[in-house]
Parts: structure tokens; sequence; C-alpha cells
């Protein structure tokens, strides 16, 4: 039979959020949509298997659902192709010829998952707990991540099978009950879910990223103990952390974070260098808009005047806060979420022309041609190409947002390369 009317992902998912389980009360927490998609981007692969018992039963019951309420001749495998050609037609694609398997944990944007692809890599399994960000992500990679990691309804979709762990994971302090601080010491955090799943996967490397600070935070107390529990509680050779900086691999920002990985011990490596910097001479003029950004983006004259004044308030307190204007031959500093982030990288862009305010605002728009970088900008700064895209539903505020959170794509792809390197040999 025919199938009368073309079934789109967000169209499969509203429908079956609608539908109860009163099979399995496991399904309260798992996100249907995350289900159907991972079960359909491995389709060929044998991790589908995880997913595919649970997956094809909601198929099935949609199938039945729309028979009855719609009147529609449709058949389950119908339904399935229909299905996987919608998560196929996206920018960036699982590779049909994949040399390894990873799987992206508080995946954010992808920014993990798209450096990994670019290598070879094929996505097994994706988390990631922010609505917006879901969005973002199946608009460019065909899949919704599951959320709440810390959920065994979550942790159970994981498959056993694969070869890196990649996790951006939140900076937490530990409640450390011995001296030096083991696994059970971060009970609670979200680490210590990073750990229990490389404990119970055994991966043969992880690649985890945070922000610069861990490596003092808490008196260095807090990064000892990830080192600890990775180097004797889960037995992987974990050499030196270290600050890899943005900068120094092709993009204009000023965005240190350190790397932290490891390889388990059966696979050899008992050493690795981190990536050098590439001495390439970036500056923001590479990343600017190519055409005059929207008005929007232009700050308004009290807007300034609030600027100038904050800041003349912390110089005369001997305080270096305050926003910065990035010249076109400068470097950006660190996106960062929050106000601070667009302000302390403002830019100057005299091609304005149109000085008709497109928001609520107070005063004018300012007549130095001082504006905000755009998304678009940012996302370069973190070196997504512009066929990445943002869901017209995900406003600029989440937009920011999620590149702030994100991983610097060159810097993660120079470091995998390494990693990958160390696994061959």
């Amino acid at each position: 039979m025919k199938v009368k009317k073309k079934i789109s992902i967000e169209e499969f998912s509203n429908k079956i959020l609608k539908m109860g389980f009163a099979e399995s009360n496991e399904y309260i927490y798992i996100n249907k949509k995350a289900l159907i998609t991972h079960y359909l981007q491995n389709i060929n692969d044998k991790a589908s298997k995880h997913f595919k018992k649970e997956a094809e039963k909601v198929i099935k019951e949609y199938v039945q659902y729309r028979n009855k309420e719609e009147n529609l001749s449709i058949l389950q495998d119908e339904a399935l192709q229909q299905l996987l050609i919608d998560v196929k037609d996206v920018p960036f694609p699982s590779p049909k010829n994949y040399n390894f398997k990873f799987i992206d944990l508080f995946a954010g944007i992808g920014g993990f998952r798209l450096a990994m692809q670019n290598l070879g890599g094929k996505c097994v399994f994706t988390s990631e707990w922010d609505k917006e960000a879901q969005k973002t992500y199946r608009a460019n990679f065909g899949e919704f991540p599951f959320g709440d990691i810390t959920k065994k309804e979550t942790k159970m979709f994981i498959p056993n099978e694969f070869d890196i762990l990649c996790a951006g994971f939140p900076c937490q302090a530990f409640s450390i009950a011995g001296k030096r601080g083991g696994f059970e010491d971060t009970r609670g955090t979200l680490f210590f879910e990073v750990a229990e799943i490389i404990k119970n996967k055994k991966p043969k490397a992880f690649f985890l990223e945070n922000v610069k600070g861990l490596r003092n935070h808490n008196g260095g107390r807090t990064l000892s103990t990830i080192l600890n529990v990775l180097r004797t509680d889960l037995n992987y050779f974990v050499p030196e952390p270290e600050i890899i900086n943005a900068k120094d691999f092709g993009v204009p920002q000023n965005r240190e974070r350190i790397f932290i990985i490891g390889f388990r011990k059966d696979t050899g490596v008992n050493e690795f260098e981190f990536p050098r910097s590439l001495k390439m001479k970036v500056k923001f003029s590479d990343v600017k808009e190519k055409k005059v950004p929207e008005t929007k983006y232009y700050l308004s004259t009290q807007y300034l005047k609030t600027l100038i004044d904050h800041k003349a308030r912390h110089q005369g307190k001997g305080n270096g806060f305050g926003f910065e204007i990035i010249s076109d031959n400068g470097i950006a500093n660190a996106i960062v979420v929050g106000g601070m982030g667009r302000e302390r990288n403002l830019v100057y862009d005299h091609r304005i022309t149109d000085f008709t305010p497109k928001t609520h605002i107070k005063g004018s728009v300012n007549r130095e041609g001082i504006r905000k970088m755009t998304p678009r900008e940012w996302a370069r700064l973190q070196g997504f190409p512009d066929d990445f895209i943002f869901p017209d539903s995900v406003a600029d505020t989440a937009r920011y947002k999620q590149l702030g959170n994100s991983v610097a794509v060159p810097a993660i792809q120079a470091t995998a390369r390494l990693i990958l390197k160390a696994l061959k040999k």
C-alpha cells in the first residue's frame, strides 16, 4: 500500500509524545525522539540492536495510532523508510564508511561530534539535556540527543561497542573523604556519571574537556581526584592534562580549555603528546560578516553609555573589568555564556545605513558603528562551518548560549587526530 502522507520526525515525535506505554514505566524517562533517531541512524550497524526492540515498538504503535485516528493506509516498513530519509537529510550525516565509533556526552550542539566525524568516526550514542541545544543538534546531525545522563533509563541505551568516549562535563567540587580522593568521593557529580560509564563500557580511549580553571579548582583537589579515579580506579593511562588554546588551531579566539586524555592499558599506549600550535596568523576579519548585519546587533546609545560608565567605575578602582571592542586585526576574547561574553567582544562596523531600531531600546542606535558579534561570527570563532544551521525556532539568545558552551572544533579535531594515531600504533 502507498503512504498517503509523508511523515517527518517532528510530526512523528509530536504524536508519540501523546501516546502511553503501559508495558514499561521506563518510557516515562526516555526521550522518544532520541530513541527513534538513534535507531534509524544506526539501522545498518550493530549498534542498532541497543535501540531496535523499543524503537520498533514505538513505531508500530504509532502506525496503529495513525491508522485509527487518521484513517491512513501505512505500513510499518514504509513508515521506517520515510523516517529514515528524514534523519539522513541533514548537513552532517554519519559517515557511511567509518573507521571508529564514539559516544558524545554533554554534547551541546555537537562540536565534539563534528570533529570526530571529520576524522571518520561514527557516533552511536549522544546525550544532552538542554532542549534548545537538542533542536540544533537534530537539525545538523539527524539525531535528538538522549536527555539526563544521570538516569539509568538513559544509560541503558549506551551501546557496549564503541572506541572513544567524548565528554565536556561541568566542573564540580568533590566532597573528598580519603586523602587522595577516589571513585566513591565523586558520587553525586556529573564526573561520576562519566567515570561510571568508562568503568562499565571500557572504551579504548576517552577525551574529556573542561574549563581552564579546573586545574586550580578547589585548591587543585578536584583535578587530582579526577586523575586518581581515571588512573587508579579505572586503570587507564592518562598523561598530564594540557591547556589548549583555540587560537593556536586556526580560529581568532583566545579560548583556553583543559583537555584530559586517557587510554585503556591493553591498547599498549603509554605515551601521548598533545598537538602543538599551527602558528597560523588569525584575526577577527577572517570571520567577520561579509554583509552588514541587521540593525538589531548594533548597540543603543543608552546601552553603550551604561557600558562606558560601568567600565569607568571599575577603572577608578583599579580593576580591568568592562566592555572591550575587538579590532578587525585582533583576536576575540573567549566567548562565554551571559552578557559579558558579548560585551567583551564588541566590534566596529561602520557599514550600517539603517539606524531604525528593530527592537524596543532606550535611546537610539549608536552612530559609532559599535555592535555585538552575530551568532554566525561566534560559530566561526568556534570553528563551525557556515553550513552548520540553527533552526528558526532557536532564538539568538539560545544560539549565543549554545556557542558559548561549545567546544572549539579545530582544537578538538587536532587532538583527536593524535588520539587515533596513538591507537593505530
